[in-house]
């Protein structure tokens, strides 16, 4: 669907580990969402504006979430995102957690764009066009 994928870093640190020493796994979710972010940012969309001028927000509607291996405190990750699909109102983003090519979590994140009070509302076209590549 979409252009290239986008690859942020990201260093574990203690408070994102358990009593095991391992990533606690909501953790993985904050990790995902800083590689969103930073995906639409790199794809020219300001969220901020965008709120601002339209009053239409992100919002996660589903996550289908794999937990394949661990990562531990001071691991170097990669957080890789990338568009599956997009519509007026519906993203579909799949992300990867790696550490040196090893897959630690996957995830197929479904977002969708909502007006302040809630109520879906459609993409501005040339938002659409952004996650198109």
């Amino acid at each position: 669907m979409s252009g290239a994928a986008h690859r942020m870093s990201l260093r574990v640190y203690y408070e994102d580990t358990d009593l095991a020493g391992i990533v606690y796994y909501a953790n993985y979710l904050k990790f995902i969402e800083r590689g969103r972010t930073e995906y639409v940012r790199e794809i020219g969309v300001d969220q901020t504006k965008l709120k601002a001028e339209t009053g239409i927000v992100f919002a996660v509607r589903r996550v289908e979430a794999d937990y394949i291996a661990p990562a531990k405190f001071d691991d170097v990750l990669g957080v890789v995102t990338s568009v599956e699909r997009a519509s007026g109102v519906r993203l579909v983003m799949r992300q990867v957690v790696e550490r040196g090519g090893e897959v630690l979590f996957e995830a197929l994140v479904t977002l969708v764009a909502l007006t302040e009070s809630g109520a879906p509302a459609r993409l501005p076209a040339e938002i659409r066009q952004a996650f198109d590549g």
